[in-house]
């Protein structure tokens, strides 16, 4: 039953990938029902909730940043910042969608830069999908080294149990992430021919499809709530990141904390939305109707179903499973990798990824050191371009460069995320022996 039960995984997330959005979760559903009826077993105990939690309340802040002008003012810094760098711009656009997912724990950040990447990249002559792809790749690698993300949650949570904490997993997935997405910014520099010889911007700008780049915006003016929103943010940043340093046991500065590190992030970025809506005098209400909002609950609902679909399966089959993969992966702990390269694409969140199959590769009896090393890898949404950030990059570069050739991978994202990741699981291997 293995094997069907395989296959009803497979076939529920590539029809929750068909339908897109919150069906993705939705199938997720249908399919842990089919599994039930056909003999699986599974409780709301395989259910994600401590990555449900952090994503909501994490949403619920950057919502309410959103609403204050604080995400329109980092978007404005963010083309001020390319516009007067726009020959660095396939390294800078990288930095900062890295940096804005960092700290917001999402990177549905990035469709706001998008455009100003596109706009920037064009009017200088500079081939769009070069800093698109790398930037896209950078926001998703991002998320997984955000101390708020429901990612870097659950590889805490499912670390626990041989005594890998919070810190150790910052100050390892962090500096790797970072230099990653640098080493793939200089993949992607030289990637696809210089814009003026590509053949589809020049049938698309002679049919008059290429809009002229526009001008930055003279007149902007940032909300008064915005600047004060943001240090409100920055301030929680630096709680969450402190309450995690004195309650840590590896330190044993507080021997009796209070709460864990995950239900400190909720309360605190909870309060958080609260005290910045205070702030901008804006009613909670409004929270709800933002985008960002949107956004993240739907991803929420997307990890629950998926998450679980995944949990049950894994949780039904566990010692089979471990039994086919425990030796090929002690012996080579870095498949464990290239098993997260993979299944990434496929369970469509990071969260999701690592809440499903990290548990498996501890009880496999793996070095630490090399499940921290490898988690960087559920940052591959890239392979597959069917992730929103992907389909919004190639919808919103009129040029036309950033697009999928005739083979399903034949597409721009895929050579610099994977060097991205190539090296951030190198160095993981290298640092975290030091580290752990």
């Amino acid at each position: 039953m293995i094997w069907f039960h395989l296959a009803v995984v497979l076939l529920f997330i590539i029809i929750g990938a068909r339908m897109g959005g919150v069906g993705i979760g939705l199938a997720g559903g249908a399919g842990i029902l089919v599994l039930v009826l056909t003999g699986v077993h599974t409780s709301t105990d395989d259910a994600p909730w401590e990555v449900i939690g952090i994503i909501m309340s994490v949403i619920c802040t950057v919502a309410a940043l959103q609403l204050a002008g604080a995400m329109d003012h980092l978007v404005h810094l963010t083309e001020v910042l390319l516009r007067k760098h726009p020959k660095q711009i396939v390294f800078l656009a990288p930095i900062v969608t890295y940096l804005m997912s960092l700290l917001c724990g999402t990177g549905h950040t990035a469709y706001s830069v998008i455009p100003v990447i596109v706009d920037v990249a064009k009017g200088h002559g500079i081939r769009p999908s070069r800093p698109l792809s790398i930037a896209v790749v950078s926001s998703q690698v991002g998320v997984a080294a955000s101390p708020i993300s429901a990612a870097m949650v659950a590889l805490v949570v499912a670390l626990e149990p041989i005594n890998i904490g919070y810190l150790q997993c910052l100050a390892i997935v962090i500096p790797t992430t970072f230099i990653g997405c640098l080493v793939g910014a200089v993949v992607a520099y030289f990637q696809g021919s210089e814009l003026e010889d590509d053949p589809v911007y020049l049938e698309r700008k002679a049919k008059g499809l290429v809009k002229p780049s526009a001008a930055a915006a003279a007149d902007y003016k940032a909300a008064p709530s915005a600047v004060p929103s943001l240090i409100i943010f920055l301030v929680a940043l630096i709680l969450v990141v402190t309450y995690a340093t004195v309650s840590s046991p590896e330190l044993g500065i507080m021997s009796d904390p209070p709460m864990g590190s995950t239900p400190a992030i909720m309360t605190i970025m909870l309060a958080t939305a609260a005290i910045i809506c205070a702030a901008a005098k804006r009613p909670t209400a409004q929270i709800a109707t933002q985008d960002t909002f949107r956004a993240g609950m739907t991803a929420a609902v997307c990890i629950l179903g998926l998450a679980w679909l995944g949990n049950a399966f894994v949780n039904q089959y566990e010692e089979t499973i471990s039994n086919a993969l425990s030796g090929p992966f002690q012996a080579a702990p870095w498949l464990v990798a290239v098993f997260f390269y993979f299944a990434a694409p496929l369970m469509f969140s990071h969260a999701a990824t690592t809440r499903a199959f990290m548990p498996l590769m501890v009880s496999l009896g793996l070095p630490g050191t090399a499940l921290v090393a490898s988690y960087p890898a559920v940052a591959n949404y890239y392979l597959l371009p069917n992730y929103p950030t992907t389909v919004a990059a190639m919808e919103m570069d009129d040029t036309g460069s950033t697009r999928v050739g005739k083979m399903v991978l034949n597409h721009p994202f895929v050579l610099p995320g994977t060097a991205a990741i190539i090296v951030c699981v190198a160095l993981g291997f290298l640092i975290a022996p030091f580290i752990i």
